[in-house]
């Protein structure tokens, strides 16, 4: 599939998805949300993407939505490519939140990447502000360049964090922490990102794709790809859970499931055999329905 704001590159197993738009500072725009839920729909559908890799083209990783349209760029009612799907405003002028025009695009980006059946690990190059930072919430592990920046500046537009953020970054660093970057909206640098807990480890520039790399080898090489795929899906949704009960009963699901397939027999005869596993299942064909467990359209 050609892009047009984003590059795709497959090799040894990984997906390399680069937001593509360096003169912008690859600026999120409504067409490159709909590139990046069609690359992790590629990825999803393919049994050779073991990992997937997302980093930014030039110096930075994305500089945020593209303000090009001024002071009505957060205001979707006036927007055109909102108005394409026709009008949320009702005739007594109140407003159909249920209207896909009202839906947050940086939402729909990162509830694709929630739902990937595939590691995703964010290579963090350069500056990263508003959905360059709330975008990278849902990715499993977040490596940066020391020279990347990180800013949650909703405070300072006059709107709010997006991109279902409000449930992403609590998780990931605390409540207090995810309240002062949010609060303040300053941008702060990569050694501020790695005492936070938004990021996993930093690297100079030249190493950071190197290093994505090697984790994504080193995640995925031993595995079973449908036990990962599983294994991502149970343990971002249990997060949420209200009790862990809501666990075991998605546990007993995936352990009867996997128990009887190929893959649990290749496991352990390779375990017995001293030798490397030969895992036959795919995720395109083989990844369990566990109905609303996992797969409640409503959070698509």
């Amino acid at each position: 599939m050609q892009f047009e704001q984003i590059e795709t590159a497959v090799e040894e197993g990984i997906l390399t998805v680069t937001l593509n738009r360096p003169d912008r500072l690859n600026a999120f725009t409504p067409l490159m949300m709909r590139e990046l839920i069609a690359a992790f729909d590629l990825a999803d559908a393919d049994d050779a993407v073991r990992a997937v890799i997302v980093t930014g083209a030039g110096r930075a990783f994305c500089a945020g939505a593209d303000l090009g349209s001024g002071g009505d760029t957060f205001d979707y009612a006036k927007r055109a490519d909102r108005l394409e799907q026709g009008s949320p405003i009702r005739e007594d002028r109140s407003v159909d939140y249920a209207h896909p025009g009202v839906r947050d695009g940086g939402g729909r980006v990162t509830l694709r990447i929630f739902n990937c059946r595939k590691p995703v690990i964010g290579a963090i190059n350069g500056p990263a502000v508003g959905i360059g930072a709330t975008m990278q919430l849902p990715m499993d592990f977040r490596l940066a360049s020391t020279a990347a920046r990180f800013g949650f500046v909703f405070a300072r537009r006059g709107i709010t964090p997006e991109a279902a953020s409000a449930w992403f970054l609590p998780r990931l660093v605390g409540i207090s922490q995810a309240l002062d970057w949010c609060y303040s909206g300053r941008v702060f640098d990569a050694e501020e990102a790695l005492r936070g807990g938004l990021v996993r480890s930093l690297h100079a520039a030249d190493a950071l794709i190197p290093a994505a790399r090697a984790l994504a080898h080193e995640l995925t090489a031993h595995s079973a790809p449908v036990s990962i795929a599983l294994t991502r899906q149970m343990m971002w949704r249990m997060m949420g859970a209200a009790h862990p009960m809501m666990a075991h009963r998605l546990d007993s699901r995936a352990i009867w499931s996997r128990g009887q397939s190929a893959d649990a027999k290749e496991g352990v005869q390779s375990f017995l055999e001293k030798r490397e596993a030969r895992y036959p299942n795919k995720v395109s064909t083989d990844f369990p329905d566990f109905g609303d467990l996992l797969n409640d359209p409503e959070y698509k």
